[in-house]
């Protein structure tokens, strides 16, 4: 599946962003999905993710409470809402899809976007 990532860009500290990812090629909701970041100098790391159907979320404990996820498998779109955004929080950010069912590994996903830059300003 292809994957093609929305909506970054620059956000004042304790403002929102939405995040869109639409997948297309194969069958979208055959696919948990997922969305990593990645910092200058750091590893990618998990942020949340969604099971095939939406009824089921993973989230990292330092966005718990301020990012979810949803998905719209009849636009074969997936969401991530952002509130209350931190500086900590700048980062590429990226859409990944997996067959394996929910998973915070990146190992886990199959796909992968090209990326969205978040950049939140103090």
């Amino acid at each position: 599946v292809q994957l093609q990532a929305f909506g970054g860009g620059l956000v004042q500290a304790g403002g929102s962003l939405r995040l869109s990812c639409t997948g297309s090629g194969r069958t979208f909701s055959n696919y948990a999905m997922g969305w990593f970041r990645q910092a200058p100098g750091k590893e990618r790391e998990f942020v949340i993710s969604i099971n095939w159907s939406g009824s089921s979320t993973l989230s990292a404990d330092s966005v718990k409470g301020r990012f979810t996820i949803s998905r719209d498998n009849a636009r074969n779109t997936v969401y991530l809402q952002m509130n209350s955004l931190k500086p900590d929080d700048t980062a590429v950010y990226y859409c990944a899809a997996g067959g394996r069912g929910l998973t915070t590994s990146i190992s886990g996903y199959d796909y992968w976007g090209q990326g969205t830059q978040v950049t939140v300003s103090s």
